[in-house]
């Protein structure tokens, strides 16, 4: 993962740069912002692989900024913060945030949350660019195509906008169909298992994903809950 770019966005200057200089220790190409404007402004000149966002920055905060991001990019996104509120946890991840620590954080454990989500980002994206055969890069289901190597997902023809962390978990249940996994099991498989398993996480996740590819969220046709154990996959696999 060579040429890696990350931007860190925080108002703390300790936690710039202490941030800054582990991640140069991993060979990436770091840049700092003091405010969400800064983040902006540098997003808008450069091309990031990860961003990294304190929730409580001057001028235009983490959550706005993540929001406008969203927008523009499905590169994985995480969020900092000094609460440590449940609603904070859903509110930064329901506007796109892939995960989210609270300060103070084990710089360790920050990092290799960070490589997990730069390793199934971008190896995800090389491994669809690397398939010369085009249908092998499409998941097809009656209503639903999933293309890996244009990092999109269609529903009835419609292009979904998907977070990367959206992408990847409607990747692992296509994979999977009619499968049943515990919130614990889509966790290890999805974030990886480098750091805590956290269900809140997965439960959230889901309900944007249904929000976004569902018909009627409340009455899943993708993602079923299996009451009781967890969720699965139920698409109808197209032959065509």
């Amino acid at each position: 993962m060579g040429n890696i770019r990350v931007l860190v966005a925080d108002d703390e200057k300790e936690i710039r740069d202490l941030v800054k200089k582990y991640l140069e220790r991993e060979l990436y190409q770091v840049d700092t912002a003091v405010d969400g404007e800064e983040a902006l402004r540098l997003f808008e000149s450069h091309k990031y692989d990860l961003i990294l966002l304190d929730l409580m920055m001057p001028k235009i905060d983490g959550i706005e900024v993540c929001r406008r991001l969203r927008n523009l990019t499905n590169i994985p996104i995480l969020m900092l913060t000094a609460k440590d509120q449940e609603i904070d946890k859903i509110l930064g991840l329901g506007i796109g945030a892939d995960d989210y620590m609270t300060k103070p954080f084990s710089i360790n454990e920050l990092v290799a949350r960070i490589k997990a989500h730069l390793r199934r980002f971008l190896v995800l994206g090389s491994e669809a660019d690397g398939g010369a055969d085009s249908e092998a890069s499409l998941i097809r289901y009656k209503g639903l195509a999933i293309d890996l190597k244009q990092y999109t997902a269609t529903i009835e023809g419609d292009v979904i906008a998907l977070t990367a962390k959206e992408f990847e978990l409607l990747k692992f249940f296509a994979f999977h169909p009619d499968q049943v996994f515990t919130k614990s099991q889509i966790f290890r498989q999805v974030w990886g298992s480098a750091y805590l398993e956290d269900d809140n996480t997965v439960m959230v996740h889901i309900r944007k994903l249904r929000k976004k590819i569902e018909a009627d969220p409340s009455a899943p046709r993708w993602i079923q809950t299996v009451w009781g154990i967890g969720y699965k996959f139920a698409g109808e696999k197209d032959e065509a």
